[in-house]
């Protein structure tokens, strides 16, 4: 019995060091923001629909490189110069007036990268554009994660929603 309860306590110890008892992996992340556009849905995506119009409505974007491939990658440089982006299109629906991206490098504290921009009718020559990210913060970086990415989708927003104030 005493042999049985020593394996065991063996085995407890082994799974619990293998499986990283006691330190949690980072968890993936969502983060959605929205805003109220003065235009009708096709007005606002033929602003920001093309697949490098980002660099024409977020702020901190310089420069945007697209390779003219089937799905489009593009390549993202900072106004300052000191940080790119490469990011992939994975879905495309003009009829929808939106796109999803992944991340394929990013200086950014994430992994697993997904984002859709969309806008949607709401009535009245309104549109609502919606921004929506999924990911995996680096450990211990999460907080900076999120503070990074609201502050960009804020940004991206905000020069929107101003490119159709009335």
């Amino acid at each position: 019995m005493k042999n049985n309860i020593t394996a065991l306590v063996r085995s407890a110890a082994l799974c619990a060091v293998t499986l990283g008892f006691g330190a949690m992996p980072a968890s993936a992340a969502t983060l959605t923001r929205s805003v109220e556009v003065n235009g009708a849905p096709s007005a606002v995506w033929s602003v920001i629909g093309a697949f490098c119009a980002i660099k024409d409505w977020l702020p901190p974007v310089g420069m945007c490189i697209e390779d003219g491939k089937s799905p489009p990658t593009r390549t993202l440089v900072t106004r300052d110069g000191k940080a790119s982006f490469v990011e992939t299109q994975i879905s495309r629906n003009d009829r929808e007036c939106s796109y999803s991206y992944a991340f394929i490098s990013s200086p950014l504290p994430v992994t697993n990268y997904r984002s859709t921009i969309k806008v949607t009718a709401k009535g009245g020559g309104v549109s609502v554009m919606t921004w929506t990210g999924a990911y995996t913060p680096d450990s211990g970086k999460e907080k900076d994660a999120m503070d990074t990415l609201n502050g960009v989708y804020e940004s991206g927003l905000a020069a929107i929603q101003a490119k159709f104030k009335k």
